[in-house]
């Protein structure tokens, strides 16, 4: 069988770090994707779907450096949905992507410096 999502989108926020008990840092941010048709009319329609996506480890740490605010990103990894409790007692469900690989697609001149910017990252995760 086969979980995973593949995702090339723009940052909406800088990602938020941070760390279990253990000290294993967490990297969370979205991503915007984009869609366009025409619809029955011939008028082109769009609608933006926004992606959560959490990084582990050292893939966590190397979103925090190197990404932020509107970058141009790919990102790869399986599709999952957790439950928790909200401060009301109330269960809550998210979906979100589990980053394994993540790549910066912004060409050099657009904010990153090309020896900045490191190779694709392949990360595993710990659970």
């Amino acid at each position: 069988m086969l979980n995973k999502a593949t995702l090339i989108g723009r940052l909406g926020a800088d990602p938020e770090v941070r760390y279990t008990q253990n000290g294993t840092p967490v990297a969370t941010f979205q991503i915007a994707t984009n869609e366009r048709w025409k619809d029955s009319n011939g008028e082109t329609q769009e609608r933006t779907q926004w992606h959560r996506i959490v990084a582990w480890n050292q893939l966590a740490e190397i979103c925090e450096k190197y990404l932020n605010k509107g970058k141009l990103v790919y990102v790869e990894g399986p599709i999952r949905t957790r439950e928790y409790q909200d401060k009301e007692g109330n269960t809550k469900r998210i979906t979100e992507i589990v980053a394994r690989t993540m790549q910066m697609l912004d060409r050099a001149g657009d904010g990153n410096k090309a020896e900045d910017v490191p190779p694709p990252v392949e990360e595993d995760i710990p659970f």
